[in-house]
């Protein structure tokens, strides 16, 4: 077990933690998010674009290469060490440290506000949608992208599984946050409650990638505090019992691409 646990007082977590989630997720996951998401905006040159709880920046960087120098992207993050890794992979940008819950923006700051896989680690997501509403300017757009609910992940439901009958209930509860906004009609009742006016919601299907089972397994285990809370014959037990419940997704060479269905939503700040 290699990844820390975040800091639960101020929601830091470690470098190395940091350095994981853009070498293993970026790639295996967000990535293919990342121009969908800027798609449903409508991204275009000369816009300002804020990535709000943008970790290492991936979404930030699909803007900067959109605009071409033509505009202005903003990355923001809680972490440290996510924004750390974001100045290494791309200096160029602005990079700034903040709460999504309250922006460090004036009113009307931006004419896209992005928020990609992290509304559901957000402790008050209404007031982060409230707050991405107060800094978008009139006519402009937020999109946001998370992680349908685990019921409906073919892959994902069956490895957290997996992972619950060898860790316990503990497990479900620490990898179960990712699904946390699954549902799409209280996102959408959330995204209102906040002041947006919701003009696009879909649900699309990806793929996350992995080299292989192992692959998965130390990306899903590692990457969250599960990691510290189980022994070495724990992890191997949950790679055995993954091995079976990835099947369906494991190609001849090894590879493994597993089914990942998320939900992407666009809205426009209500006037008056």
């Amino acid at each position: 077990m290699t990844t820390e646990p975040p800091d639960t007082d101020t929601f830091q977590i470690t470098a190395e933690a940091a350095e994981l989630y853009e070498a293993r997720f970026v790639p295996a996951i967000f990535a293919e998010w990342a121009p969908l998401l800027a798609d449903l905006a409508g991204v275009r040159p000369g816009q300002e674009v804020l990535d709000a709880a943008c970790g290492t920046g991936i979404v930030a960087r699909t803007v900067a290469d959109r605009l071409a120098g033509d505009g202005r992207v903003v990355g923001l993050d809680l972490n440290a060490a996510m924004l750390a890794v974001a100045r290494r992979v791309r200096p160029d940008l602005e990079w700034r440290q903040g709460d999504v819950a309250a922006l460090p923006f004036p009113d009307r700051s931006f004419d896209v506000v992005l928020c990609q896989m992290a509304l559901m680690f957000v402790p008050d997501r209404t007031a982060a949608l409230r707050e991405m509403a107060r800094v978008t300017r009139p006519g402009g757009t937020v999109a946001l992208c998370v992680p349908a609910a685990l019921a409906d992940q073919p892959a994902y439901g069956p490895f957290v599984e997996v992972a619950a009958q060898h860790a316990g209930a503990e497990a479900r509860m620490l990898l179960g946050t990712y699904w946390a906004c699954g549902d799409l009609d209280r996102l959408l009742e959330t995204a209102a409650a906040a002041g947006l006016a919701v003009v696009d919601a879909r649900t699309h299907l990806g793929t996350a990638s992995f080299d292989s089972v192992e692959a998965f397994v130390a990306t899903e285990v590692e990457g969250s505090p599960l990691a510290q809370r189980i022994t070495r014959d724990v992890y191997d037990r949950i790679r055995t019992g993954a091995r079976k419940a990835l099947a369906p997704f494991t190609g001849p060479d090894g590879t493994v691409a597993a089914p990942f269905r998320g939900h992407l939503l666009a809205a426009r700040p209500r006037q008056g």
